[in-house]
């Protein structure tokens, strides 16, 4: 009812426009004003209304504040029905797995790229080469599920989500190479279908791309449905979609069924970026935006992620959007309003109560805790001097680092001490509290804004500056973790990450931001005594930096806070029950988060030596989890190994050959090593303790309780009966 009601409001809200705006409406607004009345007066079914009531409040969105001539609506229009099949791929794979498919965009690219090259350079009949970029995508989606996806099935959701962020960029590293198996570059490229029709002379000109659009989309959507609803496959994907487990159990074949979903999904994606490439052409770069993603998730958001019409309608209405933000205002502000209408879907949507649901957001856990040096071994010479020993070794090492290197070395080295404190931020934040954070460099970008102003703009000290620029991240971090206080897992991972895309695209836009400080900086002292303005310096001023924050992030987290916040991890009712302030420990959580993130933004801002909008994109903020997360969550050590391994690798390496180690690591590592790099450390300095104790004659239960010992059959004492030993007068 409430959604009827809503649909009805939206409908007579477009009827009032014109009073409003002063000016007439188009017949296509119209048509969707009185249609949306209609719906919303007569109708009562909850399943219209749950599609109707999005679609209506984003189309009064559009028409209300970026009107587009019908010309501009008609182009808006095939770009949302090319965009929903992206986002019906994420749909199908969210309900199959329960995760969020970052690699969707870049599963159609791939074989669109094999499609253009076979046109373009191989001179091949678009007719022939579609079949074969078709024939492609469909291997492309067995292999994907067989050799990755698959080997995650019971793996944290958290964990599988991050390896299709390696997928992504594995496939991405696929597309640039591509074309050089023809030896060239692809570079804007677009294909034309061949049929010659044209609906309209424009601005813009609608031509047979367009009309191909308008016609193959709806037969792929309405083919979609008819296989979800009418067939036994589909049916069985909408079984094991409910539950895996019970319709395993039911003889439903699970697995062959979600190599189904990731071949349609990859389809789906296919043929949305074939599409796209007649219309606006195939840059790789501009196909693989964080925009184009955003609106898919916009579009799951307002659809609840599984409601397959819902996602599909919204994608189509949030393209119309996207087209009016873009023909009234500019790029830089579609994030921002995208983002707005992710989080006034979060704040309407009904959060599920089953048990389902339940399950679901349990499954977005972290990688467990690592369990510290037993007490039994705490004390021994040995493990006291060898601890000492490799402190001693890591001190030498980092602190004679910039005495054997050039000075752009030395400026590597201050970006990855910046990292390191970055990725323990999030650490904290989602390995500790569990809070999902995919927008982890926006809090940097604050950091930065006001770092910089505060030395450049009104000329105070470092000290002073990251003071107040670790205070304002931890304010903007609450900020952000208010929607935390109801959303969890997948929902607050799109909520962060629209953030992060509002950030880099228009609070960092200096052209509409005069208040950012726009000059070259100047590196100012620190205590008013030490000169930052060398490299070796620098390195120096945040290597301490790095040291000190990891130093108090490790004692708050041996104090009740880092208790509270892991209780809270694991069992947030069972928390509450205790006594425990749940909205104030999730707060808390952002706060300190926000606070580590946004002082390593300082020291990052004066190494660039200026402010800038591309060193805090979300591709960035999506390295950052990524290498906190292949580190392991577990533990502050955990994210400097990640740190180390993504970033210290990839700024040596060619351009074009960057993503390739970071995917195939970030693969490998989350397949074999689920609990990332730091698991592989510390099963080492378990293996060695145990033989210390071995060789003491310890018995220390826990690091022997994880040990399988094979007994010899023949020493096994026999079962004794129980009923022998029972005395006479109490038996029966």
């Amino acid at each position: 009812m409430r959604a009827t009601f809503y649909t009805a409001l939206a409908g007579a809200a477009l009827l009032t426009l014109p009073a409003v705006r002063a000016e007439p409406l188009s017949g296509a607004a119209w048509l969707v004003a009185l249609a949306l009345a209609v719906l919303g007066v007569v109708e009562h079914r909850p399943a219209l209304t749950r599609v109707a009531a999005p679609v209506a409040g984003v189309l009064w969105l559009q028409v209300a504040l970026f009107p587009l001539p019908s010309g501009q609506w008609a182009f808006g229009l095939v770009l949302g029905l090319m965009g929903s099949l992206v986002a019906l791929g994420m749909a199908l794979v969210y309900r199959a797995n329960r995760v969020l498919n970052f690699a969707q965009a870049e599963l159609g690219t791939a074989p669109t790229v094999l499609v253009v090259g076979l046109i373009t350079f191989n001179g091949l009949s678009w007719w022939l080469a579609v079949p074969a970029g078709l024939a492609a995508a469909i291997a492309l989606g067995i292999v994907v599920e067989l050799a990755v996806i698959r080997r995650f099935t019971r793996a944290p959701r958290l964990i599988l989500m991050v390896a299709t962020i390696g997928l992504s960029q594995l496939l991405t590293f696929v597309s640039i190479i591509l074309p050089r198996l023809w030896g060239e570059t692809l570079v804007d490229q677009d294909i034309d279908v061949p049929i010659d029709v044209r609906l309209s002379d424009g601005p813009p000109a609608l031509t047979g791309d367009h009309a191909l659009a308008l016609v193959v989309v709806p037969l792929v959507v309405a083919a979609l449905a008819a296989f979800i609803r009418f067939t036994d496959v589909g049916v069985a994907i909408r079984a094991a979609a409910d539950s895996n487990d019970r319709a395993a159990l039911l003889g439903v074949p699970v697995r062959r069924l979600q190599t189904v979903v990731w071949c349609l999904a990859t389809v789906l994606s296919f043929v949305g970026v074939l599409l796209r490439a007649g219309v606006v052409g195939l840059p790789v770069a501009a196909t693989l935006s964080f925009g184009a993603l955003l609106t898919a998730l916009a579009a799951l958001v307002l659809g609840n992620l599984t409601d397959l019409v819902a996602v599909g309608a919204s994608a189509v209405a949030l393209g119309l959007l996207e087209q009016g933000v873009l023909y009234n205002a500019s790029d830089g502000l579609v994030a921002p309003v995208i983002g707005g209408v992710i989080v006034v879907g979060m704040l309407v949507r009904r959060l599920g109560s089953s048990r389902a649901a339940s399950d679901t957001t349990a499954t977005w856990r972290a990688a467990d805790e690592v369990r510290p040096v037993p007490a039994e071994l705490r004390h021994l010479p040995e493990v006291r001097w060898a601890r000492a020993g490799l402190l001693a070794v890591a001190a030498v090492v980092v602190l004679a680092f910039p005495l054997l290197v050039s000075p752009s070395i030395q400026l590597r080295g201050v970006f990855i001490a910046c990292f390191v404190l970055i990725a323990a931020s999030v650490v904290v934040l989602t390995g500790w509290a569990g809070q999902v954070s995919l927008g982890q460099m926006s809090f940097v970008a604050v950091g930065a804004a006001v770092g910089a102003q505060a030395t450049g703009g009104w000329g105070l000290d470092l000290s002073l500056a990251l003071a107040m620029a670790g205070v304002a991240g931890a304010l903007v971090a609450v900020v952000v973790g208010l929607p935390a206080l109801r959303l969890r897992g997948p929902f607050l991972a799109v909520t962060t990450l629209a953030f992060a895309l509002a950030s880099s695209r228009y609070l960092l836009n200096r052209s509409r931001n005069s208040f950012l400080y726009a000059e070259t900086l100047d590196r100012p002292q620190l205590f008013a005594v030490i000169d930052t303005t060398s490299q070796q310096t620098l390195y120096y001023v945040a290597l301490a930096i790095a040291v000190l924050g990891l130093v108090a992030v490790h004692n708050i987290r041996t104090s009740r806070t880092g208790r509270v916040l892991l209780a809270l991890r694991d069992n947030e009712s069972g928390a509450a029950a205790y006594g425990i302030a749940v909205v104030r420990a999730k707060l808390s959580a952002f706060a300190l988060s926000g606070f580590v993130a946004a002082v390593a933004g300082c020291v990052y801002v004066h190494a660039l030596l200026g402010l800038s909008e591309q060193p805090f994109a979300p591709e960035v903020s999506f390295n950052v989890f990524t290498a906190a997360v292949v580190g392991g969550l577990g533990s502050l050590g955990g994210g400097v190994i990640g740190a180390l391994f993504l970033y210290g690798g990839r700024w040596f390496l060619p351009p074009d050959w960057q993503l390739l180690p970071s995917a195939l690591g970030v693969l490998l590592v989350l397949t074999f090593l689920p609990g990332g790099l730091g698991e592989l450390v510390f099963r080492g300095r378990d293996a060695l303790l145990r033989r210390v104790a071995d060789r003491r004659g310890l018995v220390v239960p826990s690091l022997v309780a994880d040990v399988r010992e094979d007994v010899d059959p023949d020493e096994v004492p026999p079962l004794v009966d129980a009923a022998e030993h029972v005395p006479e007068e109490l038996v029966p």
